[in-house]
C-alpha cells in the first residue's frame, strides 16, 4: 500500500495547473487537481487571455466600421455600443471553451481527479482541504496571481475595477481612467476607446509598455495618442475619492498637481502572487512576495514545485504551461529538465500588435552582447498595403556571427508573425533559414523573409558586382 494518498497534488486549476496535472495523469501518476474557484480555467480563461482577446476583436470591428471610408466604402453611422451584448459575446466564448476544462473531461481523458476548495499545508507532505487531510508524494503549486492594488490614499473607498470586473460591466463607461500603461492597461485602454469611452491613461514613466525598447514603446505611444487616447505621463497618483458616481484622481506630474475626473477607474499596475492562505511556512517552502524556485521549478522543498505567476517570473499563459512541463519531467518522469527563458516569445494585443522573441536591444546591452540591427518598415509589404494595415516594422538583432538573437515585430498579427522566428532562434539559426524558404504571396509573413533578404543583400561587398561584370561581360551598373 502506498505511503501517500496521491503521487501528485496540483494546487491551482489555471494554465499551469491544468498542464501539470494532465501531463502527470497521462504518465501513470495518481493525480489530484485542486481549485479554489467554482470552475477550472484560471485567470486566462475567465479574466485574462480569452475575454481580453474577445473584447479586442469587438473593439477592432467597431473601429473598422467607423473608418469604412478608408476601404472605399460609404461612411457608416454606428449606434452607441451596448456593452452588455459585448459582454455576452465574451461569456459565450468562455462557455464554448469551458467544457475542455471540466472535471469530468479531464478525469475521463487524462485520469485526473478534481476537488474544489482552499487548501492549506499542514506539513511538507500534507494539506488540509474541506475538513480532511490529504497526503501526497509531490506537489505543484500553480495558484497564479491577482491584480496588485497600489497603496493610494482613498483607494479602498473607491469602486475601482480590475481585469476581473472589466469584462462583465453592465454598460460602457462614458469615461475611463487606466492607471498603468503595461500590456493589460493598454489593451483595455484602446478597446474601450474604440467602443466609445473617453479614455485617459496615467503612467509613472515617460512612455507606454516599459518592458519594450523605446523605439517600440514610443512608436505605439504616438500611434495610440493619434487615435485619440489621452496620456498623462511621468505622473504618480496620490489620492482618489468618489462622490455621486464620479471618481476624482489627484496626481503629481513632475511637481505639478493634476486632477482628473472619471466615471470608471481601471487599476492595471502589475500583479501579485496568490500565496496567502497556503501556509507555505508549515511546508518549509521559502517565499517573500513570490515563491522561490530553481531552474527545475523546485521550491526550497525539493518535492514541492511551483510554476506560473506565483513564482514571479514571466506572466504569460504559455510560460506557465512550459514551466509545468519542466516540473513534471523532473518530479514524475525523473527526466532532468531546466528552464530556459532566453527565447521566450510574447505579444501585446494592441493594434498594431507588439511581439517579441529573444533579446531586444535593452536586454542585449544589459547582457554585454554586441549586436547588429536591421529594421524594415511594414509598408513595404504588399499584403499590408492591401489590408490597409501598414503601421509597424520588424527589427532583427544578430550577433557578430550573424546568428539571430532576437526579433521584435510591430504590426498587424505580429503575434502570429513572430512564431516563424521560434524555430530560427531555438535552432540557433541564421537568416539564410528564411531567405531560402518559399513564402506564399501576398502574405504578411513575407516581411520576415524580405527583411532577411534585404539585410543579406546589403552586406554583399561592392567589389563582387565589379568582378561578376568583368568575368561574365555583363552590361549593368556595378
Amino acid at each position: 500500500m502506498s505511503k501517500y494518498d496521491y503521487d501528485l497534488v496540483v494546487i491551482g486549476g489555471g494554465a499551469g495547473g491544468l498542464t501539470a496535472s494532465t501531463f502527470a495523469g497521462q504518465s501513470a501518476a495518481k493525480t489530484l487537481l485542486i481549485e479554489k474557484e467554482k470552475k477550472l480555467g484560471g485567470d486566462c480563461l475567465h479574466y485574462g487571455c480569452v475575454p481580453s482577446k474577445s473584447l479586442i476583436k469587438s473593439a477592432y470591428i467597431a473601429n473598422v466600421i467607423r473608418n469604412s471610408e478608408k476601404y472605399g466604402l460609404p461612411k457608416i453611422s454606428m449606434n452607441a455600443v451596448d456593452y452588455s451584448k459585448v459582454s455576452k459575446r465574451i461569456k459565450d466564448i468562455i462557455g464554448t471553451i469551458q467544457p475542455h476544462d471540466e472535471p469530468e473531461y479531464i478525469q475521463d481523458r487524462y485520469n485526473v481527479e478534481t476537488q474544489f476548495g482552499s487548501p492549506q499545508f499542514i506539513d511538507e507532505n500534507t494539506i488540509a482541504l474541506n475538513g480532511k487531510n490529504i497526503t501526497s508524494r509531490y506537489f505543484v503549486i500553480a495558484t497564479g496571481s491577482t491584480a496588485f492594488i497600489p497603496p493610494i490614499e482613498g483607494i479602498k473607498e473607491v469602486n475601482y475595477i480590475t481585469n476581473v470586473e472589466i469584462f462583465s460591466l453592465d454598460k460602457l463607461p462614458e469615461s475611463l481612467v487606466v492607471i498603468g500603461a503595461g500590456p493589460i492597461g493598454m489593451e483595455m485602454a484602446q478597446s474601450f476607446h474604440r467602443l466609445g469611452s473617453k479614455v485617459t491613461v496615467v503612467e509613472t514613466t515617460d512612455c507606454i509598455l516599459p518592458r519594450e525598447d523605446k523605439d517600440v514603446s514610443c512608436y505605439m505611444h504616438e500611434l495610440l495618442e493619434k487615435e485619440g487616447i489621452n496620456f498623462v505621463i511621468n505622473t504618480k497618483v496620490n489620492k482618489v475619492e468618489q462622490n455621486s458616481g464620479i471618481i476624482k484622481i489627484t496626481a503629481d506630474q513632475e511637481g505639478q498637481t493634476k486632477v482628473i475626473e472619471t466615471e470608471s477607474l481601471l487599476i492595471s499596475t502589475g500583479r501579485k502572487a496568490n500565496i496567502k492562505g497556503l501556509d507555505l511556512e508549515k511546508a518549509g517552502v521559502a517565499f517573500d512576495r513570490v515563491i522561490k524556485v530553481n531552474n527545475k521549478m523546485q521550491t526550497t522543498k525539493k518535492h514541492i514545485y511551483a510554476v506560473g505567476d506565483v513564482t514571479g517570473g514571466y506572466q504569460f499563459t504559455h510560460v506557465a504551461s512550459y514551466e509545468a512541463v519542466v516540473a513534471i519531467y523532473n518530479a514524475i518522469l525523473k527526466i532532468p529538465k531546466k528552464t530556459d527563458y532566453s527565447k521566450t516569445p510574447w505579444c501585446t494585443y494592441i493594434d498594431p500588435e507588439v511581439a517579441s522573441i529573444g533579446y531586444n536591444e535593452r536586454r542585449a546591452k544589459e547582457a554585454g552582447i554586441d549586436y547588429i540591427k536591421h529594421v524594415e518598415k511594414l509598408y513595404h509589404n504588399d499584403r499590408a498595403l492591401a489590408e490597409g494595415e501598414t503601421n509597424g516594422f520588424i527589427k532583427i538583432l544578430m550577433d557578430k556571427k550573424r546568428k539571430v538573437i532576437g526579433v521584435q515585430i510591430v504590426g498587424y498579427h505580429a503575434g502570429d508573425l513572430i512564431s516563424e522566428w521560434i524555430p530560427v532562434l531555438n535552432g540557433k539559426g541564421k537568416l539564410s533559414l528564411l531567405t531560402k524558404s518559399i513564402h506564399p504571396y501576398p502574405t504578411m509573413s513575407e516581411i520576415s523573409k524580405n527583411a532577411s533578404v534585404n539585410y543579406l543583400v546589403s552586406t554583399i561587398p561592392s567589389w563582387t558586382k565589379k568582378l561578376t561584370k568583368i568575368l561574365f561581360g555583363y552590361q549593368g551598373k556595378a
